[in-house]
C-alpha cells in the first residue's frame, strides 16, 4: 500500500502544478460540448474522492462482502456546477479529500486490505484493489489534464 500512497501523493502534487499553470479561461475551455473542462475534471475527481471515502470507510464496518454502488458521474459534475466554482476552492477541497484518503490508506492492515467486496459489475474484489483502482483512476485524469494543455 505504501507505493499506492506515494503515487497518490505525487499525483496530487503534479495535478496542482498543472492546474495552477493555466489561466481562468483555459480552465473553463471544453474540447467539445460533450467533454469536461479542466475545472470539471477536478470536480469529477472531487466526486470520485467523496464516493471512495465513503466506500473505504463503510467497508470497515459493513457486512462483507461489501457491495460497491455506482454513481452518476456526469450528473454529479453538472449538479455541483464545478464549471462556475472558483478554482482555488476546488483545489482546496480536492487536496483535503485526497489527504483524508491517504490517511485512510495508511490506517489499513494486511487483514483489512483483504476485506471482500463486490464491484458494480458483480465481480468480486477486495479493498486493496479498490484503493489501487482509485489511484489508477486519479492518474488517468491527471494525464488527461496534461494532454489537454
Amino acid at each position: 500500500m505504501e507505493e499506492t500512497i506515494t503515487r497518490l501523493q505525487n499525483l496530487i502534487h503534479v495535478g496542482v502544478e498543472y492546474i495552477t499553470s493555466y489561466d481562468a479561461s483555459e480552465l473553463m475551455e471544453k474540447p467539445n460540448p460533450d467533454k469536461w473542462s479542466k475545472k470539471e475534471i477536478i470536480g469529477h475527481l472531487i466526486d470520485s474522492g467523496l464516493n471512495n471515502i465513503q466506500r473505504f470507510t463503510e467497508i470497515q464496518f459493513e457486512k462483507k462482502p461489501y457491495k460497491i454502488r455506482s454513481y452518476n458521474q456526469e450528473k454529479l459534475v453538472k449538479a455541483n456546477f464545478y464549471q462556475g466554482t472558483e478554482i482555488k476552492k476546488l483545489l482546496e477541497f480536492w487536496i483535503a479529500i485526497n489527504k483524508q484518503i491517504i490517511h485512510l490508506m495508511k490506517q489499513q492492515s494486511e487483514e483489512s486490505l483483504k476485506y471482500e467486496l463486490v464491484l458494480p459489475n458483480e465481480s468480486p474484489s477486495d479493498l486493496r484493489f479498490l484503493m489501487t483502482d482509485y489511484v489508477d483512476h486519479f492518474e488517468h485524469h491527471i494525464i488527461q489534464l496534461k494532454r489537454t494543455s
